[in-house]
């Protein structure tokens, strides 16, 4: 890319239009890729598509170069982590319309970018039709609540949804630590700093000490990647506050399994003991396709903190004593498990029996229960009498019409 000034800009503005035009394509884009030797593409409801954009029919290495270098900005510390590490991780906005989470990386020689879709308005908890028990999570005064699932599975979506609650009904200082800041949180009745991962601040476990001394009632940490963050997080949970994570973990049990495991076996009992005694919910999340072909649904499992779940964690798990044990029997105390949340859907045809099946923790189980299936119910539809199609989670109607804040789930 030249150095003179006029032209970066020039670039720069040619480029984001070429981004208002990739998004031109559909509410519901998820994300953007640009890959030497494809055309630019959006990846729409879980499938990519092709953009045609005048000049970029199929982008070069050169054209890929150009783009991550506008993206980077001169920001060493992005520049020398892509030299080093092979990626970055960074924030991108276009003012007025969008901003991105953004991830540069190489491979084979040259450089490839994809940049997350972020809304412009932060989401509330009935905007993704996410359990209205987890509005209980705004009450807590400490502890920790975890949001696991798979990349682009809307953990971030639900962490925003979550935060924004406390902001509107609580007199709070909330921290966030991130990397990078996708949602903007204005201050509401809540004041709420954003410390972003590079620019602010160096890693995670170092801000989250920090923000020990930093005095909030709110933590929020955007991944607990290694043994120093969980530890730091504990720590603050047991210290009076409350602390908001995530990771990337395919339900409850393997989330529980996950923190146990980064740290030395000789030290098992007591993080049991701890985490059994600080954490306060487990939110997992899965988004499968719905059957109307009108984007996708999240399955959402809860493990809640009761007597019961607490004394499985610090003791382990057994047979007839297993966390999806607590979860069948919880839903009294607002707990709930895959499959279960899994048969609804397929029973009331909000997703099809093959795709539950695939996207169960138990499949065998769930063939199972659903073995009344194989032959027609009397007196059985999978769709109310209005064509309209019943969210087995929320207990409510939802019509399968096109709406952008549900596809932030997707985010």
């Amino acid at each position: 890319m030249s150095a003179n000034p006029n032209a970066n800009a020039n670039f720069q503005q040619t480029f984001n239009q070429v981004l208002q035009m990739m998004l031109s394509v559909s509410d519901k884009v998820s994300d953007l890729i640009f890959s030497p030797g494809r055309p630019p593409q959006v990846e729409l409801l879980g499938q990519l598509r092709a953009v045609k954009i005048q000049g970029l029919e199929q982008l070069t290495p050169a054209h890929t170069q150009a783009i991550s270098q506008v993206l980077l900005a001169n920001n060493a510390a992005n520049i020398e982590k892509l030299e080093k590490l092979g990626s970055a991780d960074l924030s991108y906005s276009v003012p007025g319309h969008s901003r991105f989470r953004v991830n540069v990386f190489r491979q084979r020689g040259t450089e490839a970018i994809v940049m997350r879709v972020i809304p412009n308005r932060i989401p509330s908890i009935d905007d993704l039709s996410l359990p209205p028990q987890l509005k209980q999570i705004s009450e807590l005064k400490n502890g920790i609540v975890l949001v696991t699932g798979p990349t682009g599975s809307g953990k971030s979506s639900t962490l925003a949804a979550i935060i924004n609650l406390i902001n509107e009904t609580k007199y709070y200082h909330i921290v966030t630590i991130e990397d990078p800041i996708e949602f903007i949180h204005p201050h509401k009745n809540s004041t709420i700093h954003q410390r972003e991962l590079h620019s602010d601040t160096p890693d995670f476990a170092l801000a989250l000490r920090a923000a020990l001394r930093q005095a909030p009632k709110v933590i929020l940490v955007g991944e607990m990647r290694d043994r120093e963050t969980v530890e730091t997080a504990m720590e603050a949970a047991e210290t009076g506050h409350l602390v908001l994570s995530t990771l990337h973990t395919v339900d409850a049990a393997k989330t529980v399994d996950r923190i146990i495991g980064v740290f030395p076996k000789s030290e098992e009992h007591i993080v049991r003991t701890r985490l059994a005694q600080s954490f306060r919910y487990i939110v997992s999340q899965r988004l499968i396709p719905r059957a109307d072909q009108r984007g996708r649904v999240a399955a959402i499992e809860i493990l809640r903190s009761t007597m019961r779940t607490r004394d499985y964690i610090e003791k382990g798990e057994t047979a007839g004593k297993s966390l999806v044990d607590a979860m069948k029997d919880g839903e009294i105390e607002g707990m709930q498990h895959f499959d279960a949340v899994l048969e609804k859907f397929i029973r009331n045809g909000t997703i099809s029996k093959e795709d539950g099946i695939s996207y169960a923790t138990n499949p065998g189980n769930l063939m199972l229960q659903l073995s009344d299936l194989a032959r027609p119910a009397p007196n059985e539809s999978p769709k109310t009498p209005t064509g309209s199609y019943r969210n087995p989670i929320e207990g409510r109607q939802a019509a399968p019409t096109d709406n952008p804040m549900l596809d932030m789930l997707e985010r």
